[in-house]
């Protein structure tokens, strides 16, 4: 579908100039992701509290992936016609209504349904939050670049930073199963007001088109490269998925620590480390990001298995982190490689394929490893997963160079 974009650099009356808007959708934008990722260190409060199993556990934090998978086939698309802005809006009302679900039913039915929707609002927010971002910074007339730098921290950065103020809420709160939710519900509300006055970047038309779902195309031509590319950021989500749903339970497990703090740390390392990567390489050729991203996934995730051998936290942090490094440049080049082989006027259809095939990584995976939690010790399911998860990211790293 075609978009036209307002060409004046002139916001309508009663809107904010096109800079002020462009960092207020990019606060926006880490807010909602940061809210979806902070309840990953209170996961272990709510077992504790009603002794459900780590597959409940995984089944809670899956419904947040179901949510967005739903929404992006259904809704990703819709800004196009409806506009950036109101999309925003949307998205932020639905993730405020996840804060008031998980402050007034925080039983296992509730927290599932506050999860889902939670999906549901990032779903839509995600990709019409980074062309909000692109079109209000070239209006702006911003440096080359800003872009992507605050897109990338907005969206990795917010998922990182999330669970680690959820594990200092819970370390240094009373409440820690009601302060998270009231904070962000007021953040929400407050940034809801804020986005009401930024300036629309695309232009409202007469007719509006017949809706239809997000269409999913496999580029014929290059239809290797894209299966090599899906399963790369089948991979790289499978690896978010497990620190951002299991992190308590490894910690626990492997270590017999039961600090929310390291909790929420471990994930803010993995997914820190992914957006300093993809900044830092954002000028390296395609074939070198790929190299260096399976060298350092591989080496990162090795580090993992070891330290589940020897009970080491500073080996499972710093091998989260460099597992983080690599498998963040492997999912921005994944995305390039699916970018360069699909036709020009169905990009848009090939990358929403490539993002349902990720978000099924973050679903899968993490749901079987909570099943083998109940078949086998902690250590051996954690070797088998990242010894899985390295020869995944090998073989379709090494699929896509040789695209």
């Amino acid at each position: 579908m075609t978009t036209t974009t307002a060409p004046a650099p002139t916001p309508a009356t009663g809107r904010l100039p096109h800079g002020a808007g462009f960092w207020i959708i990019a606060l926006a934008f880490s807010t909602e992701l940061a809210f979806c990722a902070v309840p990953t260190p209170l996961y272990a409060i709510y077992q504790q509290r009603d002794g459900f199993p780590t597959i409940i556990l995984t089944i809670i934090f899956g419904a947040y992936a179901v949510g967005v998978m739903l929404s992006l086939y259904l809704a990703g698309h819709v800004s196009d016609w409806l506009g950036r802005r109101r999309v925003i809006l949307g998205s932020l009302l639905v993730n405020l209504l996840a804060a008031i679900l998980f402050l007034v039913r925080d039983d296992v039915a509730g927290l599932i349904v506050a999860r889902f929707i939670s999906g549901l609002g990032i779903g839509i927010l995600t990709a019409t939050a980074t062309a909000h971002l692109s079109e209000l910074a070239a209006a702006a007339h911003h440096v080359k670049g800003r872009v992507a730098l605050v897109s990338t921290f907005a969206n990795l950065g917010g998922i990182g930073v999330g669970p680690l103020i959820g594990g200092l809420i819970a370390t240094w709160s009373t409440r820690p199963l009601i302060v998270p939710y009231a904070a962000f519900a007021i953040l929400l509300l407050v940034e809801g007001i804020m986005v009401a006055f930024v300036p629309e970047t695309v232009e409202r038309r007469a007719q509006r088109p017949a809706y239809r779902p997000q269409r999913v195309a496999v580029p014929t031509a290059g239809r290797g490269a894209f299966w090599a590319a899906g399963a790369a950021a089948f991979g790289a989500f499978s690896v978010f998925g497990t620190f951002m749903g299991l992190s308590s339970t490894f910690l626990v497990g492997l270590l017999g620590l039961h600090s929310h703090l390291l909790a929420g740390l471990s994930p803010f390392v993995v997914f820190m480390a992914a957006a300093l990567a993809q900044i830092l390489t954002v000028r390296l050729a395609m074939r070198p990001q790929i190299g260096l991203a399976v060298a350092l996934a591989a080496l990162g995730l090795v580090s993992i298995g070891v330290a589940a051998v020897v009970a080491s936290l500073p080996l499972f942090l710093i091998g989260g982190g460099v597992a983080g490094a690599g498998i963040g440049i492997l999912f921005r080049a994944a995305l390039g490689t699916v970018a360069a082989v699909a036709d020009a006027e169905r990009r848009g259809e090939a990358l929403a394929g490539v993002f349902l095939i990720a978000y099924a990584g973050m679903t899968i995976p993490p749901l079987l490893t909570a099943g083998a939690l109940r078949v086998w010790p902690t250590v051996t399911v954690l070797v088998g997963l990242v010894t899985l998860a390295a020869i995944l990211v090998a073989v379709s790293g090494s699929r896509m160079l040789r695209r």
